[in-house]
């Protein structure tokens, strides 16, 4: 694709490359020719063929990795982007909950470090690597179930609160960054519905025509990061641009 607000040379970091749309997301990278380099962090550091990628293994909930990641990637700073392309919605021994009855402390608990604390820790060793002097962007997959005004539904206890969290962190982020550092923009991402592992149990309720590919869902993150300002800092964007309230 093409970035209208980036320049060339572009160094990105993608957080997360091994899931559905954060392999998604790397292809699309690769095949832009304005991104320059690629750096993979997962905790399978599984290697790409692309002379764009260098990958490195990565867990972002021991700090101690997060540390040894971000003095490595010191050595290469600026980025232009980071990208955190990871969350839990079911596995590892939970599943969303559809009653009060079925909230757990481990449900709650592992969603948060995942969906939450992962990020938030991410964001606390990352977003000091972004460039200052022109425009750069750190995003993180968070949802629109997350939305507190747009619950109708109920149920998904954990996952919905942690991902309310999350969009709580990426304000507070991007109140704090943008009193130093005009260019650097914090914002959400909700992908939609996408055929992911992720969301697999539950794409039977999707309407037609809102259960979007990999590669489709990765092109449409990319443009709403391309579009976003310093003005839209601190918010949450669906896969087509809009805004998602909290």
């Amino acid at each position: 694709m093409k970035f209208e607000s980036f320049g060339d040379n572009l160094r990105v970091i993608l957080v997360g490359s091994s899931g559905g749309i954060g392999a998604a997301l790397l292809e699309a990278l690769i095949d832009s020719p304005q991104v320059s380099r690629i750096h993979t962090l997962s905790r399978s550091g599984r290697s790409h063929p692309s002379s764009k990628v260098a990958n490195l293994t990565f867990d972002f909930t021991d700090e101690d990795s997060l540390i040894a990641a971000a003095q490595a990637l010191e050595e290469v700073k600026p980025f232009d982007m980071i990208i955190v392309a990871t969350g839990l919605l079911q596995g590892n021994g939970i599943s969303p909950e559809k009653n009060m009855r079925a909230m757990s402390f481990d449900g709650f608990a592992k969603s948060f470090e995942a969906n939450t604390i992962g990020p938030a820790m991410t964001a606390k060793y990352l977003v000091p690597l972004l460039n200052r002097n022109s425009k750069s962007v750190f995003a993180a997959l968070s949802a629109r179930v997350g939305s507190i005004s747009d619950n109708r539904l109920g149920g998904w206890y954990a996952y919905r609160a942690s991902k309310a969290a999350l969009n709580m962190v990426l304000k507070t982020i991007a109140i704090e960054i943008g009193r130093r550092f005009k260019t650097q923009i914090i914002i959400g991402l909700h992908p939609g519905t996408v055929d992911t592992d992720l969301s697999k149990p539950f794409q039977g309720n999707v309407p037609e025509g809102k259960l979007f590919t990999p590669e489709f869902a990765a092109e449409k993150l990319l443009f709403v990061i391309d579009g976003a300002t310093p003005e839209d800092s601190g918010n949450l964007f669906d896969w087509a641009g809009k805004q998602v309230e909290f």
